[in-house]
């Protein structure tokens, strides 16, 4: 029996495509039901991450113009990162589904993989990884500080598929499971690994974006990475401490040194054997006091239990 689907989009002042987004995707799913491979019952859903542009009125505007089309939307009352807006519409349509794929707005992940993964969904595999075979239409520094950032995700012990985004197919069952996870600083891509669900992945070339442009700076970037290291994995507070026992077994032999050259009336004053040691001690411990204010801003997040999100305005 043909299972209920939901396309699952998040957006974030994406007026400028996320019309042309709809008009593919519909005239997909279309096809996918008049082959019978879902059910007629599924639909593409929308959350729109608290935008400033017209986005959202597009979105209004569009459920209204096509009625034939079962469009479901929610809207954010302010923008909450990529990451808890596909949180947000994962558990909100929930009811409605048996499985969710979820997919960026500007269609640069090939959507056409979605067969493959509704085929692998229906040999009862939980999860569908959607993984990038090349980064060919990436910028120089696009592609290689992707590439640090899964090695090093990976070096810090961070559970993580490579070359994987958020192109993924979940399961109702397994976003049953995913509600329980209750922290704060989300990081999707760390935690599905952790699940321990079926899994399996596809591959696929990513498209060029037609309009607009990427809403990833190298600053946000690099916070992504961040919030991903220090929500899954404590590694950084270890590497901190054995940096911090490698020196103290450092000064010890330069000590005995100094006291054999001293017994030895071989002591020579110099400015750069005392500034030196300074700089490299207090540079350390500031990175060190760094990493550990980090974590523990991370904890004083979480004690406070706040809500992760509101629910504005819903179609």
């Amino acid at each position: 029996m043909p299972k209920r689907i939901c396309i699952l989009i998040p957006c974030y002042n994406e007026d400028l495509i996320i019309n042309q987004s709809l008009d593919e995707l519909f005239v997909f799913l279309q096809n996918l039901i008049e082959n019978q491979l879902v059910a007629p019952s599924s639909f593409i859903a929308v959350v729109d991450d608290g935008s400033t542009d017209a986005t959202w009125q597009n979105i209004r505007e569009y459920h209204f113009q096509h009625p034939q089309y079962n469009l479901k939307a929610i809207r954010l009352s302010r923008n909450q990162g990529h990451q808890t807006a596909l949180l947000a519409g994962m558990l909100h349509f929930q009811p409605h589904y048996d499985c969710v794929i979820t997919l960026d707005a500007d269609l640069q992940d090939d959507y056409r993989t979605i067969v493959e993964m509704v085929q692998l969904f229906q040999q009862n595999v939980e999860i569908v990884y959607g993984v990038r075979k090349k980064r060919k239409t990436d910028s120089f520094f696009k592609k290689y500080s992707a590439i640090l950032f899964y090695k090093f995700m990976q070096w810090l012990g961070v559970s993580i598929i490579e070359n994987h985004a958020d192109f993924r197919l979940t399961s109702s069952k397994v976003v049953k499971y995913l509600e329980q996870f209750k922290e704060t600083n989300l990081f999707l891509r760390g935690i599905y690994p952790l699940l321990g669900f079926c899994s399996a992945c596809v591959y696929y070339d990513r498209l060029p974006r037609k309009q607009g442009k990427s809403k990833y700076s190298l600053a946000k970037m690099i916070a992504f990475a961040l919030e991903g290291v220090t929500s899954l994995s404590v590694k950084p507070l270890r590497i901190v401490t054995w940096l911090g026992f490698s020196i103290f077994l450092i000064s010890i032999a330069l000590s005995l040194y100094a006291l054999k050259s001293y017994l030895e009336n071989k002591v020579v004053p110099g400015w750069t054997s005392t500034v030196l040691p300074m700089y490299l001690l207090g540079g350390i411990q500031l990175l060190g006091i760094g990493i550990i204010g980090e974590y523990i801003g991370k904890i004083y997040q979480e004690v406070k239990q706040r809500p992760r999100y509101f629910i504005e305005n819903e179609i």
